[in-house]
């Protein structure tokens, strides 16, 4: 494989007892899934793990291995219980210190809202040799380490650190997609979607029925690197929903 065709992968582990309870609906998968693709990387996998340095450490060390990057949100706050920096420094055998530049950045940010407390002070914790994502947001950095990147679990303060990650990153072509839309059920068009993948070998095929107004659809999404090769698949697609009688809605239903 070529550089150039090289798949750049990433996993995402969700960090918080409050995702696991129910309590706090997670909308960073999305989130960096959309903001990953655009830098040309797959978000390969994701875990949501308990506030647990065990659980934290083991999906770390594992996600680390097998993907490019591994990204955790959550965790990294002021409280008792955001040990996400902890866990992850004894995963990967290093001491936690305080990052001088984040003790920098953080005494200037209190210094108009009550100061540094002990509590704040944790935020410019790190695991040693560490490097800081910047956080316009709240002032509070993020942390890469190696290939790990621990963010924010506010989405949008998570945003503000991915803005700051654009173009950074190493990756290849961006994953594209087009969608066409159907009032059919996907049974009927199976071997149909499945020669079309196998006669497109850079196309990934999803289909995603709906029940909507009393009837079934389906909207087939088509998803690759390259271009022409895309647009062959689609009008393949359309070209055999048409023979088969079909109408079909490009750009989804």
């Amino acid at each position: 494989m070529s550089k150039a065709d090289r798949i750049w992968t990433a996993a995402l582990i969700v960090i918080g007892d409050e995702i696991l309870s129910g309590r706090t609906h997670d909308k960073n998968i999305a989130q960096l899934a959309t903001w990953l693709q655009v830098q040309g990387i797959r978000l390969r996998e994701v875990r949501v793990v308990a506030d647990d340095m065990d659980a934290i450490g083991e999906a770390v060390n594992i996600l680390r291995e097998r993907n490019d990057y591994c990204f955790t949100t959550g965790g990294i706050g002021p409280t008792h219980d955001d040990i996400t920096v902890d866990a992850i420094a004894q995963a990967l055998d290093l001491p936690v210190i305080i990052h001088p530049e984040a003790r920098a950045i953080l005494e200037d940010y209190y210094t108009t809202r009550g100061g540094l407390t002990e509590a704040r002070l944790r935020m410019a914790r790190t695991p040693e040799g560490a490097k800081l994502i910047p956080n316009r947001m709240s002032g509070a950095p993020g942390i890469q380490i190696g290939n790990v990147y621990l963010m924010a679990g506010v989405p949008h303060i998570t945003a503000g650190m991915l803005d700051a990650l654009t173009g950074m990153l190493e990756g290849g072509a961006p994953l594209l997609a087009e969608t066409i839309g159907c009032w059919i059920a996907e049974s009927e068009v199976a071997d149909m979607l499945r020669e079309i993948e196998k006669a497109h070998s850079k196309c990934q095929i999803g289909s995603y029925p709906f029940y909507r107004e009393g009837k079934s659809g389906a909207n087939f999404v088509i998803r690759s690197t390259d271009e022409a090769e895309l647009q062959s698949a689609v009008d393949t697609l359309c070209d055999g929903l048409a023979t088969a009688g079909y109408d079909f809605t490009p750009g989804g239903i």
